[in-house]
């Protein structure tokens, strides 16, 4: 808690958060990492308040609906001196005027409801936030710590790879050299009784043809 507190919270000081549940990149982030527990239930807790506030944003539309309704009715039972037309229509207009302050006091109560839960779901979703990074800071850190041990061995066999290339080099030197030498003392049919794999010559030029041939191979 203490890593979230002192370092995630300034970093996301008057950031504008987006709901993470709704955001498929979010989701995106833990087909790797694993949802934790604790993500899961706030996650959980997110949806369950977004549900509540979908819920009552359409219930506070249908009172709307209804409401709009309810005045057309009273105005098309007025006459165009603006009274009611009967007293029927009398009746009929005070039942929907006691009707449509139902309907303001439902959407009053529902406002207030939704303000509260902007408050909620504003505050989960930050808590969700805080979760996240602190395991996409650990995930991080462990990919982090194989890179640079990866990074350690590459740099390693470099080194190795160097000094055998060099080796290699001064062995095949030493073949050639030696090789001439026999060739000089003891003459050509002499040097044809040994295989002639250890030609160092041959060998030079067999690794020359595949190099070339690997190389036209690339360019294809």
């Amino acid at each position: 808690m203490g890593r979230r507190e002192d370092v995630y919270k300034p970093a996301l000081m008057g950031k504008n958060i987006p709901i993470l549940t709704l955001d498929n990149k979010w989701h995106r982030l833990f087909t790797q990492t694993g949802i934790s527990p604790q993500i899961q239930k706030k996650e959980e807790q997110l949806n369950e308040l977004l549900k509540k506030q979908g819920k009552l944003t359409n219930e506070s539309k249908d009172i709307r609906r209804l409401k709009t309704k309810l005045m057309n009715e009273i105005v098309s039972l007025m006459g165009e001196d603006g009274e009611a037309l009967s007293k029927e229509s009398a009746r009929k207009q005070e039942e929907n005027k006691r009707l449509i302050e139902e309907c303001n006091e439902k959407i009053d109560a529902n406002q207030d409801k939704l303000l509260d839960l902007d408050k909620e779901i504003s505050e989960a979703n930050y808590e969700l936030m805080l979760l996240s990074m602190e395991v996409c800071y650990d995930a991080i850190g462990e990919n982090t710590k194989e890179i640079e041990a990866i990074d350690k061995w590459i740099n390693q066999i470099r080194i190795e790879l160097k000094k055998n290339v060099v080796r290699k080099q001064e062995k095949e030197l030493f073949n050639q050299e030696l090789y001439t030498y026999m060739h000089d003392i003891f003459g050509p049919d002499v040097i044809e009784i040994f295989d002639m794999k250890y030609n160092p010559q041959d060998r030079m030029l067999k690794k020359n043809n595949q190099e070339k041939q690997e190389q036209t191979k690339q360019t294809e």
